[in-house]
């Protein structure tokens, strides 16, 4: 054979070599190119999925925003059993629960409380209109189709929320996610002013320093007054304004009752007043039929204050030590604390424990210096308060209790409140001590007594009816409970 032949039987062996692979480069090129474009398309799905599932969850934290706003439930009756406290508890206060501790929701999924559905021309509005729509904010990516809320799964839980949202991508994904809720069990104060002992000494210049609008004075003994009308008269004509009972020439209220436990003494009666108390004055309320103080749970507080608002330690100086951790030359100033620097500052629930960090007795508390300007804020303390603002306070936007005269069921009216010092709530377990004269939109709450260094002291309190519902400021009113959510579809 010869030399020339060879050569050329080899060289259509390596054509033939080549063409074999190029036929497999080509078939896994092409191989390649179509597990590229499946991947494509699935993790375009996957982020698309995952884009409903998050409008989908977050259409269910607006929900949970309905609880806390009362402007985003007012256009629709049937949304009010969002904020609407149906039950009274064991002690009669409004609540989410019956007294057997059972949920004012009680419906399923296939028979739910409330169902609000896209093809429903009105809930259509209501969910997604661009102007008006609760979730108008996600309308570019998506519209809520179905929201329903009911019963919970998990007993001592509030209600379940679940929100099925469709995306506008094509082709469109359809996702529905479930979270349970519960509810923070803060108990409501449905008073303006409570104190557990006495209020005010038989002296003159030693009488009670509270003075109270548009809610009841609560008082577990004694009251001692300088003059009848330190308390109000209760009227429906009684005019709504800003105005303390120094600057008006009649003292006269349209929500005020005082429920006194004992009896009720006035260091310095008028002659025209021997005819007896104002009907809106009831002494001897205890025993029977009692004087009911709205009180809360040392031990549930503080765990509430450490998961939903800020703990701390004090000493017998009166510094503060976050978290507890009481280490010589880290305390703060209560003012560093408490001090809001202008309204709506909010500084939430702050829970100040006794000195031990054990149940409060007469031989663990501590004392609260509170002299901020302005406070906006829960304060519970576990010990004695003396109140000494520094400053001439704030001017807020308050909302009256709402009005009782048949032609305005429900009206709460607008005012400003100038020289307000603390917005929210004062709680002690003993004693509340007032230096000056001090404004307080909110609650106060004494375990012991309140009274004043001096005669002209004076602690003077318009109610925030909210309170009254167990609507704190700074704090939620339900919560996602951990280990609830659930992405159905």
């Amino acid at each position: 054979m010869s030399y020339r032949t060879l050569t050329g039987n080899q060289q259509g062996i390596a054509l033939l070599g080549t063409m074999v692979i190029v036929l497999l480069l080509s078939l896994l090129a092409s191989t390649l190119l179509n597990l590229s474009g499946q991947e494509i398309v699935s993790a375009r799905a996957g982020n698309e999925a995952a884009v409903a599932q998050q409008l989908a969850d977050a259409a269910g934290e607006l929900a949970v925003a309905w609880f806390h706003d009362p402007q985003s439930t007012a256009r629709d009756p049937r949304l009010g059993i969002f904020r609407e406290r149906r039950h009274r508890d064991a002690q009669g206060g409004p609540s989410f629960f019956d007294p057997n501790g059972r949920s004012q929701f009680v419906g399923t999924s296939d028979q739910p409380d409330i169902t609000l559905l896209a093809g429903n021309q009105t809930d259509e509005r209501l969910l997604n209109d661009p102007e008006v729509g609760v979730f108008r904010a996600m309308r570019h990516l998506g519209q809520v189709e179905e929201l329903k809320v009911y019963a919970p799964s998990n007993p001592g839980l509030l209600c379940t929320i679940e929100t099925t949202i469709v995306t506008h991508a094509t082709p469109s994904v359809r996702q529905s996610v479930v979270a349970q809720l519960g509810a923070l069990n803060l108990r409501p104060l449905t008073a303006a002013v409570q104190v557990t002992g006495h209020l005010g000494e038989f002296r003159q210049g030693n009488e009670s320093p509270v003075r109270v609008h548009w809610g009841d004075l609560r008082v577990g003994e004694t009251l001692v007054l300088s003059h009848q009308d330190d308390i109000p008269t209760k009227s429906l004509m009684a005019p709504v304004t800003a105005q303390s009972y120094d600057e008006t020439a009649q003292r006269e209220d349209r929500w005020v009752e005082a429920w006194i436990g004992g009896s009720v003494l006035v260091t310095q009666p008028a002659p025209e007043q021997a005819q007896g108390l104002p009907s809106n004055l009831h002494e001897g309320q205890s025993p029977i039929p009692g004087v009911r103080l709205d009180q809360w749970t040392y031990e549930d507080l503080k765990r509430m204050a450490k998961r939903f608002g800020r703990y701390f330690a004090i000493d017998r100086e009166g510094l503060l030590y976050p978290q507890g951790m009481v280490e010589p030359g880290r305390g703060l100033s209560p003012d560093e604390v408490l001090k809001s620097q202008i309204p709506g500052d909010q500084q939430g629930l702050i829970f100040i424990d006794t000195l031990d960090q054990l149940p409060p007795r007469t031989d663990n508390l501590g004392v609260l210096r509170v002299q901020a300007p302005y406070l906006e804020g829960t304060v519970v303390m576990q010990g004695h308060i003396h109140l000494n603002p520094s400053g001439s306070g704030a001017t807020i936007k308050a909302l009256s209790p709402p009005r009782i005269d048949p032609e305005s069921t429900g009206v709460r009216t607008p005012v400003q409140l100038s020289g307000i010092q603390l917005n929210g709530v004062l709680y002690a377990t003993g004693n509340i001590t007032v230096t000056g004269k001090a404004k307080v939109y909110g609650a106060v709450v004494a375990g012991g007594t309140i009274l004043a260094t001096e005669s002209r002291g004076t602690l003077e309190v318009w109610y925030d009816h909210d309170i009254g519902q167990g609507r704190f400021r700074g704090l939620p009113v339900v919560y996602r409970a951990p280990g609830t959510w659930v992405a159905k579809y």
